[in-house]
């Protein structure tokens, strides 16, 4: 009876031994867990992220934003925090890493209620890049493509209407890009070059404000060439559609060789870029 009895006390001295280990080794491995920094929650991260934005530290809401992502990959907060890294990069004008993050979250979100909104300010942002007539053009073209397209896919969302007439000035400004390359020519004598440039306003950007100007200088360039008979249609285009622009009386004076008293001063159709913003 003692040996079962020692038998005993020895399996209960064993049985406390070992939950002892295990308490202490259940302590450290919570005090190990809570040496290791958790991750602030994802509404957290993301409200961070608006708070810089809207104090004006867009280029750190931008890097907060894409932590979000990084963070929280499969949530909600990351697909709109993908939309809100473009808006950042925007405001801040980073137009070419908005575009990126743009065409990913288009991409990966077709369907998404927002996509529409990342169509724009994917446009948005080549519209801002746009240079006057003097430099390359590229950017307006991209810019033109882009609207072009929300304007397509969403004719009826509430950024249509602005996707319109921007594609309406983005014309203008590259029909004026056409008058500036024309007048070029023309003043160098190279005037079958300037004729070129001149019918591809009146033929291409035929709404613009510039059709006016390009009829006249054809005119200009046709009588410099001696083509006096072109030069009288070109007046006559004028007369019947913009008979009372100074461009008009212009033209009449140069093939009937005559003054009009009283016409109107003439219009710069050159232009800034005011128009822009």
């Amino acid at each position: 009876m003692a040996e079962c009895e020692r038998l005993v006390v020895r399996l209960i001295a064993t049985a406390i031994l070992f939950l002892g280990l295990t308490a202490c080794g259940s302590d450290e491995t919570a005090e190990e867990e809570d040496a290791i920094p958790s991750e602030p929650p994802v509404e957290q991260l993301y409200n961070n992220a608006m708070d810089s934005l809207i104090s004006g530290e867009r280029q750190i809401a931008a890097q907060q934003f894409e932590e979000v992502e990084r963070q929280h990959p499969y949530s909600v907060w990351a697909t709109k925090a993908q939309l809100m890294t473009a808006y950042a990069n925007y405001q801040n004008g980073d137009y070419g890493d908005a575009i990126i993050a743009l065409d990913r979250f288009i991409q990966l979100h077709p369907g998404n209620r927002d996509v529409s909104y990342a169509y724009y300010l994917k446009a948005l942002s080549y519209y801002r890049q746009i240079t006057d007539v003097g430099r390359d053009q590229r950017t307006s073209e991209e810019a033109l493509v882009a609207f072009q397209d929300l304007v397509r896919r969403f004719p009826a969302s509430r950024y249509a209407r602005d996707g319109r007439h921007k594609i309406d000035l983005i014309v203008d400004h590259l029909a004026g890009k056409e008058m500036e390359v024309g007048r070029f020519y023309q003043k160098r004598g190279d005037y079958l070059a300037a004729i070129n440039r001149f019918k591809i306003v009146v033929d291409k950007y035929d709404t613009t404000t510039h059709v006016p100007e390009a009829l006249h200088r054809l005119g200009e360039s046709y009588t410099a060439l001696g083509l006096n008979e072109n030069a009288r249609r070109v007046a006559a285009v004028l007369g019947y559609n913009y008979p009372g622009s100074t461009w008009y009386f212009d033209t009449y004076e140069l093939v009937e060789g005559v003054e009009v008293e009283g016409k109107p001063e003439e219009i710069d159709n050159a232009g800034a870029l005011d128009w822009l913003y």
